[in-house]
């Protein structure tokens, strides 16, 4: 019964306010993601998580990438003195982008950062060297691929060559297109639940929630325990686009993606912590990784809770407060599209100014985007709103 209401309630909840100035699912461009942020606010969700991927996986992929790529040796991996003699010569952001193109033959110790400091190396190049190093290349293998990836990290150097060009190319269609030909041509390779989990990924910034379903599926088959997959396919299956295209299996979609927002989060919870790395960088680094699911794990809740016929679900609105919170609070850096989803379950359980301090938020972070100027808009409502309570509860306080 949760269910037939299910489409009537949350359009409700989409336009009210009249926040859609037009066509639904049409775009503005943005340097903020890839496919920029759609003009409905309201349907900002089905482009949220897009940016995934290069939060959690991106930022790692330069080091999976060379994990491949160390077996075809092109080009030779930065050495500790090599890397202390360039610190000196050229600017961090050049040697930024050599560690994350070559890789370095070394893990950071306390010694080397001594002397890289020393050589006043920032906090930037720091970071970018202990990624780049042979036991972060492994476990992020281990972590994106699952833990079955030692098998797939010897495959021949053709398999491998191929798959860094998969890996390598952000255009989502060229990335698409090599993807094809690489399942064409090798069909059999122990890469190819990787390479789905890519096509995904390119597919989730083209906006197409459909395909994310589908190759995240593909991907999951090959290994259940593809954390960027589990992550894309929350993201996915949350989103209001998809649900409403799939309302007769609206319930049965959230449950999944609730099943698989759990089994991601305990992936995550198992990562090691990286030789040298101290207990605070350990966690704050989980944290990051926890964030990106707890963000679609709030849309699951609020989605849930704006699914019943005639009133809000209190206990699920709940659950999305706290999990937008989560998202918010324990992330390096926080998603403006988390604390306006939170601005907004905070208004439907009219807590009118936590809604307004959320909106704020988003605001400052979203500042120069729709973001900022919608949140603006709706702290105006907010307010007026609660002006409207204050008056309705004390008629004679004036």
């Amino acid at each position: 019964m949760r269910m037939k209401g299910f489409l009537l309630a949350w359009a409700v909840f989409i336009f009210a306010g009249a926040l859609c100035a037009q066509t639904p699912g049409t775009q503005t461009q943005s340097q903020d993601t890839p496919q920029g942020l759609p003009k409905c606010l309201s349907d900002v969700t089905d482009y949220q998580y897009s940016v995934t991927f290069t939060q959690l996986t991106i930022r790692n992929q330069a080091a999976l990438r060379r994990q491949f790529e160390d077996q075809l040796k092109e080009p030779a991996q930065i050495t500790e003195k090599e890397l202390a003699s360039e610190v000196r010569r050229v600017p961090a952001e050049t040697v930024i982008k050599d560690v994350k193109t070559r890789g370095v033959a070394f893990d950071m110790s306390p010694g080397i950062e001594k002397k890289l400091r020393k050589a006043n190396a920032s906090e930037e190049v720091i970071e970018a060297v202990r990624e780049a190093g042979p036991t972060f290349r492994a476990q992020m293998a281990t972590m994106i691929l699952g833990p079955g990836s030692a098998r797939v990290q010897n495959v021949p150097k053709e398999q491998a060559r191929e798959f860094s060009r998969v890996m390598g190319e952000r255009a989502p269609d060229k990335a698409i297109a090599l993807a094809e030909t690489f399942t064409k041509q090798f069909p059999q390779s122990p890469l190819l639940g990787y390479v789905y989990s890519l096509v995904a990924n390119a597919y989730h910034q083209k906006g197409d929630m459909e395909e994310v379903v589908a190759y995240t599926g593909y991907s999951l088959n090959f290994n259940p325990d593809n954390l960027t997959s589990l992550i894309l396919r929350v993201g996915a299956l949350s989103q209001p686009q998809y649900l409403r295209r799939h309302a007769v299996n609206g319930g049965k979609i959230l449950q999944e993606a609730l099943s698989e927002a759990n089994h991601a989060l305990q992936l995550i919870s198992q990562i090691p912590k990286l030789p040298n790395e101290t207990e605070a960088e350990y966690h704050r680094r989980l944290a990051d990784y926890g964030s990106e699911i707890h963000g679609p794990l709030g849309m699951v809740h609020l989605m849930l809770a704006s699914g019943g016929p005639s009133s809000m679900d209190k206990a699920e609105l709940a659950k999305a407060e706290q999990e937008f919170t989560t998202a918010v609070s324990t992330s390096s850096h926080p998603d403006p599209r988390d604390y306006f989803r939170l601005g907004e379950a905070y208004k439907m359980d009219g807590k009118w100014g936590d809604a307004i301090q959320a909106f704020t938020k988003a605001g400052k972070l979203g500042q120069g985007t729709l973001i900022q100027t919608y949140a603006t808009e709706l702290i105006a409502q907010v307010k007026k709103r609660n002006a409207e309570d204050s008056v309705a509860s004390n008629p004679h306080r004036f």
